[in-house]
């Protein structure tokens, strides 16, 4: 059923951070838990942790600490929107995230979408307003079974590279 919701958490970031990951709107487990990528076959923490050289971290404190100690940033590009439990292709009556909340505060070099959906929305809604280009990564979700994690990795080097 579908269900009008806001953001159920605000950004990840601090002065520090370059590099600005936007996902699309969080599932219903990352809902629950109040946290990114909370769904267990979301690769995203596997990905991230590859490429960071670390070990995938488990809890909230420890995904943090990674996302921070590497100079990253996480948000949506959605702040609300209405939508059928993790269904991207449900999104509807979509209100963007502002994004000067995080690129008013910390030195923002490149921003990607985790996602052809956040992408697409981030083209709509963000960069006619902030004029700031973002480029599409392959999402992480377990719905995008069709690449690998291996395959997921090679194409998220740019994140940390440049």
């Amino acid at each position: 059923m579908a269900e009008y919701l806001e953001h159920p958490f605000g950004p990840l970031f601090d002065a520090e951070s370059r590099v600005l990951i936007l996902g699309s709107f969080p599932s219903v487990k990352s809902r629950e838990q109040q946290f990114f990528y909370g769904h267990p076959q979301n690769r995203f923490w596997k990905v991230i942790a590859a490429l960071c050289g670390e070990e995938p971290p488990v809890t909230i404190p420890d995904k943090k600490a990674l996302i921070l100690s590497h100079h990253l940033a996480l948000w949506d590009t959605i702040g609300s929107c209405t939508i059928t439990g993790s269904s991207d292709a449900s999104i509807r009556d979509v209100r963007p995230n502002d994004l000067r909340i995080i690129l008013d505060h910390a030195p923002i070099e490149r921003i990607y979408c985790n996602g052809k959906t956040s992408y697409r929305l981030y083209e709509k809604h963000i960069l006619p307003i902030l004029d700031r280009e973002a480029y599409c990564l392959p999402s992480t979700s377990p719905a995008n079974a069709v690449w690998s994690l291996d395959r997921l990795i090679e194409a998220w080097q740019e994140v940390v590279n440049g």
